[in-house]
């Protein structure tokens, strides 16, 4: 019966499988990876013009991030209140109400407060979006569903920092006025496109709260735990080590200009793009745990090349290594969740993302202690020994992936 519903699955369109929701939650994501793009570059410029040092500029990324980890669990409850549509609808306004008024800011406390401002309805957004992503769609194309949202945000994130560096050129301030009008076109796909009216027969926006899966019953899940952990240690690569102390490393060291250095995260996200085509399609029919033991493989070899690297190549097969586990780490963990819970539950699609931010709040600041510390190889080595906890957790996991019952 399983060959048969393979066979039917490989019949069938992609395109008629996947709902129409995972289509919209897309778009929404291009737009809040595009605008968001735009301003990456921006901010430490425009941060400087207030006079103040690098690390009250650092705050302003750190404040961002920090904002959405605290607000993880009451924007689950409010999913849990009102629902997902409402909840992503309201918080995309929240971050394009705080986008514009950062743009307006004239002094640096100012620029701070809109953008942790910014954070609390970015979490809103991101946890909703999950939620209501994971309830759209079955085990038997959860993988797909995931690569396909996340590939919204990619060709986003690829566009936008391009676009706002020709934006920066005219003002600093003009990438927050943009970011703000993709938020509002953010918000009105989500109003507009996945009102119940128009999906008809779709989901229900609220949950019965008998339906809801309790925060406490979740973490006594071991997959559901072993999610999170991977959640955490892959941002601690990817966004630790990759964003904040790898360019560091390859230009000191390496030799590598400016120039290799932006072409290497073009060359990441370009890998991770073609990776995506293919992962959700991978999870769906080789399961979470083989997906999950491919990403950590993948971004386990990335870190030992740039630890035994000597030349500015090395830095280029780091990132090729890093674009394929991220985009197999990220599928596979969301489908773990998803095939658990099913979104049934705000909070436990918010502690998910929470380990992700967390990862994000402690690793630029741990690794860099122990570069000043140390160096930046004893880092490195540090995140490998941490980082291959995760193959360990990949290979005791249990499949959580299954057919649809129809197909099976």
């Amino acid at each position: 019966m399983r060959l048969q519903a393979r066979r039917l699955l490989k019949k069938r369109s992609p395109k008629t499988l996947l709902p129409r929701e995972v289509y919209v939650l897309s778009v929404v994501a291009f737009f809040v990876a595009l605008g968001y793009g735009m301003i990456i570059p921006a901010i430490p410029l425009f941060a400087k013009t207030f006079q103040v040092n690098n690390a009250q500029i650092g705050a302003i990324i750190s404040a961002f991030a920090l904002a959405r980890f605290v607000m993880g669990l009451p924007a689950g409850k409010l999913i849990d209140l009102f629902g997902e549509r409402k909840v992503q609808t309201i918080g995309l306004l929240l971050v394009a109400v705080s986008s514009l008024a950062a743009g307006l800011a004239q002094t640096y406390w100012e620029l701070l407060t809109f953008r942790a401002l910014g954070g609390i309805g970015s979490v809103m957004f991101s946890v909703s979006a999950g939620s209501l992503l994971m309830r759209s769609v079955d085990d038997s194309i959860r993988g797909r569903a995931q690569s396909t949202y996340y590939g919204g945000f990619l060709i986003g994130g690829i566009a936008g920092p391009a676009a706002g560096g020709l934006l920066s050129i005219i003002s600093l301030r003009v990438p927050f006025f943009v970011y703000a009008f993709t938020l509002v076109c953010a918000a009105f796909t989500t109003s507009f496109f996945l009102s119940e009216k128009r999906l008809g027969r779709s989901i229900q926006n609220k949950q019965d709260p008998s339906d809801r899966v309790p925060l406490l019953a979740a973490l006594k899940s071991y997959p559901y735990v072993a999610a999170m952990a991977i959640a955490f240690l892959s941002n601690w690569v990817l966004f630790g080590l990759r964003n904040s102390v790898l360019p560091l490393f390859a230009k000191e060291h390496l030799g590598a200009s400016n120039t290799t250095l932006g072409l290497g995260f073009t060359v990441a996200a370009v890998v991770q793009g073609i990776a995506l085509l293919y992962v959700g399609k991978i999870s769906d029919f080789r399961g979470r745990r083989f997906a999950l033991m491919v990403g950590s493989f993948a971004l386990l070899s990335g870190v030992a090349t740039i630890i035994i690297s000597s030349h500015w190549w090395y830095y280029f097969l780091a990132m090729v290594f890093f674009g394929i586990g991220g985009a197999f780490e990220g599928t596979a963990s969301a489908a773990v969740v998803g095939d658990l819970f099913g979104g049934k539950g705000g909070r436990v699609i918010a502690l998910w993302q929470m380990a992700g931010d967390f990862g994000n709040i402690v690793s630029p600041i741990l690794l860099g202690w122990l570069v000043d510390a140390h160096s930046y190889r004893p880092a490195f080595i540090a995140t490998a020994v941490v980082f291959s906890i995760t193959i360990l957790l990949s290979a005791k996991m249990p499949e959580t992936r299954k057919l649809d019952s129809k197909n099976s």
